[in-house]
């Protein structure tokens, strides 16, 4: 009977752990702001474009309290390898026009994204929420533009991410109505 009771015990602890476990392992929905230092200014607080050049840092200063954790982000999707409109990996931005409109944000607000399985997507900068383990690392990507290739570095990734469309990104910068970009601000329907 002591031995049964040990058994019935031990398999109670390990079933509370994996309760624990599971419960920590919820997805935290973080903002852009929490992948920059707290010193680093807002890109409205520097002018848009928000330029890595501008920073002393050059933008390259990561939250490494974030690794690994499963976090929710919402931004923009700019495809880079794509196949008609499925997407295998992307960057996602904080606005609309990042990288290709105008310049790039800096690495630490830039996340790349290569989805679980093919994404459909209907527009660039469309808006999208990612699910995934977030990892801290500087990467270089090659983005193809009309004028040419431009080489993106970020400074997060999300490697088998689930990603949903949204109908907005909850701390998305708006660009001054005197922006030469601001034709980016207009609604999609």
């Amino acid at each position: 009977m002591s031995n049964r009771l040990k058994l019935t015990a031990a398999l109670a602890a390990v079933l509370i752990s994996i309760a624990a476990g599971s419960a920590s392992a919820e997805t935290a929905r973080i903002f852009w702001k929490d992948l920059r230092p707290a010193t680093q200014p807002a890109a409205e607080s520097v002018g848009l474009p928000m330029v890595a050049a501008k920073m002393p840092d050059r933008g390259e200063t990561l939250s490494v309290n974030l690794r690994d954790k499963a976090v929710q982000l919402a931004g923009y999707a700019l495809p880079l390898d794509r196949d008609g409109d499925l997407v295998y990996q992307f960057l996602l931005v904080p606005w609309t026009g990042a990288c290709s409109h105008m310049p790039t944000p800096p690495p630490n607000q830039i996340v790349l994204v290569t989805p679980a399985r093919p994404y459909r997507m209907s527009q660039a900068y469309q808006p999208v929420a990612v699910t995934g383990a977030l990892e801290p690392g500087m990467e270089k990507s090659q983005l193809f533009i009309l004028d040419g290739v431009s080489v993106i570095q970020s400074g997060y990734t999300v490697r088998k991410a689930e990603v949903t469309d949204v109908d907005r990104v909850p701390d998305t910068i708006t660009l001054p109505a005197n922006s030469p970009w601001s034709f980016l601000n207009k609604k999609k329907n």
